[in-house]
């Protein structure tokens, strides 16, 4: 056994602060989204704090592999360079997209360098 949690509720995930490798504090975890068929976690949504890569009020989705939980500093961590990140397809609080739409996973999880495949495995 790790040591670690191996289950959490999304309440306490949810307003999570999430910083990239370097250090950088990126945002929170604004929700948790999950696929009511597998009952897996199917994607993070993040909110960016404002005046981050100049995108206030953009939410963006993110394959739930892309995110590391950090227990010892109650942090999650995203393992995706800051250039992609600043690149990535964001959405507003008000319109967000079609997470049950194939492509639309298909899309994102490319993107971020993963296969919705990924998501069957953990």
């Amino acid at each position: 056994m790790s040591g670690y949690t191996r289950v959490l509720s999304s309440e306490s995930l949810t307003d999570t602060s999430v910083y990239n490798e370097s250090g950088d504090k990126l945002g929170d975890i604004e929700d948790i989204m999950i696929d009511l068929p597998t009952g897996t976690v199917a994607y993070a949504v993040l909110s960016f704090h404002h005046g981050f890569l100049n995108m206030s009020e953009k939410l963006f989705a993110l394959p739930w592999e892309a995110l590391t939980v950090d227990e010892e500093n109650e942090q999650m961590i995203l393992n995706v360079p800051k250039e992609k990140l600043e690149k990535a397809e964001g959405f507003d609080k008000d319109n967000w997209p079609d997470f049950a739409d194939p492509t639309f996973q298909r899309n994102l999880y490319s993107y971020y360098g993963y296969s919705v495949s990924d998501r069957m495995a953990a």
